[in-house]
């Protein structure tokens, strides 16, 4: 026991602290772990900015070699054709000059290659997601569940005020030994059963109702279940502050959880004692011996009449009903205890009761939670309802909510008590978890042992809960989703987003900003790639064949701050759409980088890298310049590549918003931003290549040039158009290359030992 001692003024020491050994106390320590794990697109992401870094190392290194060889042995040469550097003859400061030109290449490929706009990338559509989550009723407490919600493979829903309104009402009745046409409806009740009911239920309540002194509708408070109850008194004439002081509460017995059911004994003024009894159905008529008939009168419980009441039990529990029955029996005087001693210890009788009535409560299914289940099915998302109600109670509710399709699919272990899961083996509950659709009966552990299974299987899973006990699943899970209505502060210190309207319809909505999130990452990586490869290309096939780069370091620095901080801002606020929840969910093994990526980038690299390679290599001739100096000449061939390489990339920036859709304008109106940047963009490049030449190293173009640059850019569009109908392999492409070394391997191992076969056999 951890904790201190503290004067209160009275002379009393007060003990405070909680033990860790505490079920409080160790609950506690389970949500405040930190396992440090990181999200699956962070670890995507870290892999893809590796593979980028030591690429782009690699490549400036061999440049950088390249051009030194090159200058220092005399091969690079002036604009006359005389070499840049003589051995002897050469200052050291010129060289030296040479050398850090060269130097200054190499790292500027380097910073082109390492993707330090990633992290702007993420932070952006991370940012921009959770300002527009809250419109869409969800709180985020913690960035990176925004971008973990898209990968969600399998969401674990609590029943209760998330999949329905949580607003008990009472839909059906039997009393009087029938069922009532109207639950509500007084007149079918004799004075007496009304009377009796009425008084049950005012008495035997921890609720209360409060009439409001200017009038105006009741408020009822206490559980759902005993709201609703009262109100359904209330239709039937219950005035509650007056039936409460008709009679005194002589002892009360609080409804149990184990026994499912709570009583109260009543001191009437004629001094009658009247004990009544409430609780689950079956469990409160088991005690009954008699029951009220439509005539007012008491009458025997026989054997046709249980089957009648047990059947009637039955059907409502298969129509999502929450069944209640409520019972009394009287009492003498005589025989309650006198002493208040006595009377503290006594156990109220709860056997030869007189049925009252049986009711039916329904909590209705939120309305367009259908929808969203449905929605997240056709997205791959397996929705599962975990519930502490009755399996049948369950069962109903997930096939009104769609969470199972048909009465078929409501077996075990679709369907499953919390008690049979747990006693699974921790192999054995991993693949039952996988069939799971409902769990019944379930405690906060049954959760806490589905969402680890789930996990172990490869899951990303998320899971809503409100109640302090749900804690430990809601730190558990990959995204905990709590509800900021019914949810407790330790649940919402838990989670990572809190739905502020306790809507599964919310939940649905937030996979799909997880979507968008993960889809404009990728959308922002193919771009940067595409010019990634093609930058590297161009410069390196330059180098080696004739120790020039066309692009030189301050317009690398501006294609990089177009592909990293504009590209970053264009695609990064890119809304979702309708089309994001037709894909399957990624999960934590789906590469990041996807097939229809690798097409899309190597089709558009492939082109920008042949026609700026045959401009630079021919660019005097195809260019009319022969009759310029060589100086001049390479000076416009260069910047016409440079020029045409960045309209490339603002062209295939519109590309890079429909990875695999046609249409690459649609929807485009709606991104003010986008269009914001590509116009600034513009500007910036006909200020840098007509205005600022002396700092970028480049001169004016006259209209043609800019007519053939913009030409240059515009093939990227229906060349992307062409690309899309090019299939691709579902197997993901790292895959494939593993598989076909795996192949090799195994055939070379087979062949060996074929080798040393026969060489044995030849021996013998």
């Amino acid at each position: 026991m951890s904790g201190c001692k503290v004067a209160d003024g009275s002379g009393t020491m007060l003990v405070t602290g909680v033990g860790i050994n505490t079920e409080w106390g160790l609950l506690m320590a389970s949500i405040s772990e930190d396992n440090g794990e990181e999200t699956p697109l962070q670890v995507r992401l870290n892999g893809v900015a590796t593979f980028i870094g030591i690429v782009g190392l690699t490549v400036a290194l061999l440049v950088l070699v390249v051009l030194l060889v090159r200058y220092f042995t005399g091969h690079t040469k002036n604009f006359d054709g005389s070499p840049e550097f003589v051995a002897g003859k050469t200052k050291v400061s010129k060289a030296v000059d040479g050398a850090v030109k060269i130097l200054t290449v190499a790292v500027t490929i380097v910073v082109v290659a390492v993707p330090e706009g990633l992290p702007l990338a993420v932070t952006l559509t991370l940012a921009y997601s959770m300002r527009k989550m809250m419109r869409d009723k969800a709180l985020v407490r913690r960035l990176s569940a925004c971008e973990t919600m898209g990968s969600a493979t399998t969401i674990c829903s609590d029943k209760t005020g998330t999949l329905t309104l949580n607003q008990m009402t009472v839909v059906e009745a039997f009393s009087g030994g029938k069922k009532m046409d109207l639950p509500e409806s007084k007149s079918q009740l004799p004075p007496i059963l009304s009377s009796l009911l009425i008084e049950g239920i005012a008495q035997n309540t921890t609720g209360s109702v409060f009439v409001p002194e200017g009038g105006g509708d009741l408020e009822i408070s206490g559980s759902p279940t005993e709201k609703a109850i009262m109100g359904w008194a209330i239709k039937l004439g219950m005035n509650f502050d007056a039936v409460r002081s008709e009679s005194n509460v002589i002892h009360v017995f609080p409804f149990n959880s184990e026994k499912k059911k709570g009583g109260v004994a009543l001191q009437l003024p004629n001094s009658q004692v009247h004990i009544h009894w409430k609780g689950a159905a079956e469990i409160v008529l088991a005690s009954c011996t008699k029951y009220v008939d439509a005539s007012g009168n008491t009458v025997p419980l026989d054997q046709d009449k249980v089957s009648f009441f047990k059947k009637a039990i039955e059907d409502m529990a298969c129509s999502s009903l929450r069944c209640v029955s409520i019972a009394y029996r009287t009492y003498d005087m005589d025989k309650v205890p006198a002493d208040e001693q006595q009377l503290a210890q006594w156990v109220i009788p709860q056997d030869d009761l007189v049925l009252l009535a049986i009711i039916g409560i329904k909590d209705p299914c939120r309305p367009g939670v259908r929808d969203a289940v449905r929605l997240c099915q056709n997205a791959g998302v397996k929705v599962r309802m975990v519930t502490g109600d009755n399996p049948q109670t369950a069962k109903a509710i997930a096939l009104e909510c769609g969470i199972l399709s048909s009465e078929e699919d409501a077996v075990e272990p679709n369907v499953i008590e919390g008690r049979v899961f747990r006693e699974y083996s921790d192999s054995e509950r991993e693949d039952i978890a996988e069939k799971i659709s409902v769990m019944g009966r379930s405690s906060p552990n049954d959760k806490l042992l589905l969402v680890q299974a789930l996990k172990r299987r490869g899951h990303v899973v998320a899971v809503t809960g409100d109640g302090t006990n749900d804690a430990p699943a809601l730190h558990e899970a990959d995204i905990g989703l709590s509800m900021g209505i019914q949810g407790t502060e330790v649940a919402k210190e838990s989670s990572d987003i809190i739905i502020l309207d306790d809507n599964f319809a919310s939940v649905v909505k937030v996979v799909r900003w997880g979507r968008s999130v993960y889809a404009n990452i990728q959308k922002f990586i193919q771009f940067q790639l595409t010019v990634n490869v093609a930058a590297l290309i161009i410069n390196v096939v330059s180098a080696m064949s004739s120790g020039e780069v066309p692009l030189n370091a301050v317009q690398l620095l501006w294609v990089n701050l177009i592909m990293d901080t504009l590209g970053a801002l264009a695609l990064a606020t890119e809304p979702p759409t309708d089309h994001l929840m037709n894909r399957s969910p990624v999960g934590r093994r789906e590469p990041l980088i996807t097939n229809i990526m690798w097409r899309n980038l190597l089709v558009q690299a492939a082109y920008q890298v042949t026609v700026l390679l045959v401009l630079n290599f021919r660019g005097e001739s195809i260019l009319g310049l022969e009759h310029e100096t060589p100086q001049r000449a390479i000076e416009v061939k260069n910047t016409l590549i440079f020029n045409a390489f960045v309209l490339c990339q603002i062209f295939n920036e519109f590309n890079a918003r429909k990875p695999d859709e046609i249409n690459i304008f649609k929807g485009i109106s709606k991104n003010h931003l986008f269009i914001a940047i590509i116009g600034i963009t513009l500007v910036l490049q006909v200020i840098i290549v007509e205005f600022v030449g002396k700092f970028t190293s480049t001169v004016k173009l006259n209209w043609k040039q800019w007519l053939i640059s913009i030409i240059i850019g515009f093939i990227g569009w229906p060349l992307a158009a062409l690309a899309k109908l090019i299939p691709v392999p579902q197997t993901p492409l790292h895959k494939f290359f593993t598989n076909m070394c795996n192949r090799r391997a195994k055939s070379s191992k087979s062949s060996k030992s074929s080798s040393v076969e026969v060489t044995n056999n030849s021996q013998h």
